[in-house]
């Protein structure tokens, strides 16, 4: 499509895609949605994105990233079906992160039938340069049909800019108000007795008004590897930890670098676990070999919502640590396992992301194995004096013969516990 262009497009589940080419030196970009009345949001909660992941009608929801063949997609799924009947417009908009979108090759954003997989729209190259927020298309409602139009509009003030020319509120950071200059003590004179009636008590404060929206985020690299929870304000409520990857088409042939042969399969199984050791010593896991689950309510306090065997962005492997018990926990391991389709993490994409109930998101790619390991560390988390730091680990293991994965996890961090083998 050309900027400025439009197209018909099903009142039905649609993927929108951002896309773009990977590359050193190439900044991360962020796929985000604003639901408008009159050009304008009606509140806060209109606005979808990676700390706002899914709006409340259920219209819209931030899929996330993938990684694969040299090229990043981030997705929003949209269910036109759903949007309320108030709602004229949904703005399509994406921000760059550590530079400008000139700086982001093959830029596009492609609109799918989500249930054919089909393209519906798509709109090439907006002309991008020195901007750091885009607004690529947007869907709007034309003699009760949708229409999808190629936009191509770009800001230099990034996501922040963006979201407030729509009527987003941001978290600011609060600079301190200088120091008042205390006045002179005044001289009183003595009162006389007064006839007047005393006037009425004050009125009560008015509501604090709504937490503004926070668009920080936080992505764990070698260079900047840990964060702190507890700075972040994510120390209550639930953190969801997600595990998705890419599966590839079956094939097979000869691994040169490690000697042997190497095969990849379309039934790809990586299995997220967790070692745990609580403050009264008890230590554990949290797997789903041997239906190890755990438990969300009480000890360990710690759940794993399920098995996934496809890599899918919206479901994938999800882990979830109550943290309203933090005071309990002494430390947390979160590791993966290749159960079956592949020899190492050399040959796959996977993302992690941990999400607190408040707080940012925290993210974190697996891309730099560089040995024939099944097994991946992945974050360990430490309650240090009530404070629970995240630190991105990223650490591939390669068992000794006839040590299993979770073995091998527990000698290199010293977890001293016994293993008997398991099924699932």
């Amino acid at each position: 499509m050309l900027k400025g262009s439009n197209t018909p497009v099903p009142t039905a589940a649609l993927r929108v895609e951002l896309g773009w080419r990977a590359g050193p030196g190439v900044p991360d970009a962020d796929a985000s949605a604003l639901l408008l009345v009159s050009g304008k949001v009606r509140s806060d909660a209109d606005f979808v994105f990676y700390n706002q992941p899914a709006h409340s009608s259920g219209a819209i929801r931030h899929e996330g990233k993938r990684n694969a063949d040299g090229r990043v997609t981030d997705t929003l799924l949209v269910d036109l079906a759903r949007v309320e009947p108030a709602i004229e417009t949904i703005v399509l908009a994406a921000s760059s992160d550590g530079g400008a979108f000139g700086q982001v090759p093959g830029l596009y954003i492609e609109v799918q039938d989500a249930a054919r997989g089909t393209a519906v729209a798509r709109f090439d190259n907006p002309g991008a340069t020195t901007e750091t927020a885009f607004v690529l298309g947007e869907f709007y409602r034309r003699q009760g049909a949708w229409k999808f139009r190629a936009v191509g509009q770009g800001y230099s003030s990034g996501l922040e800019g963006l979201a407030t020319d729509y009527g987003i509120t941001v978290d600011e950071p609060q600079q301190a108000a200088p120091a008042p200059v205390p006045a002179p003590a005044p001289v009183l004179p003595v009162a006389a007795p007064s006839t007047h009636t005393p006037p009425p008590p004050p009125a009560a404060p008015p509501a604090a008004p709504p937490a503004p929206v926070r668009l920080t985020k936080v992505t764990l690299t070698k260079a900047a590897p840990s964060v702190s929870l507890t700075k972040q304000g994510g120390t209550s409520g639930a953190l969801h930890v997600n595990l998705n990857w890419q599966v590839r088409k079956q094939f097979s042939g000869w691994s040169s670098k490690f000697g042997r042969a190497a095969a990849m399969h379309s039934d790809l199984d990586l299995d997220l676990c967790a070692l745990y050791e609580l403050t009264d010593g008890s230590k554990g896991v949290v797997q789903a070999l041997g239906n190890a689950f755990g438990s969300l309510h009480q000890p360990p306090y710690i759940h794993l919502d399920g098995d996934d065997r496809t890599g899918a962005v919206s479901t994938g492997e999800n882990l979830t640590v109550n943290l309203d018990h933090k005071n309990a926990f002494r430390r947390i391991l979160v590791f993966v396992t290749i159960y079956e389709g592949a020899r190492s993490f050399a040959e796959l994409n996977a993302t992690v992301t941990l999400q607190p109930q408040h707080g940012a998101p925290i993210d974190f790619s697996l891309d730099e194995c560089t040995v024939p390991s099944p097994v991946c560390a992945l974050a360990l988390i430490t309650n240090t004096g009530g404070d629970l730091v995240v630190q991105r680990e990223a650490r591939y293991l390669v068992p000794e013969r006839g040590v299993s994965p979770q073995r091998t996890v527990d000698y290199a961090y010293g977890w001293g516990m016994n293993w008997t083998p398991g099924r699932k």
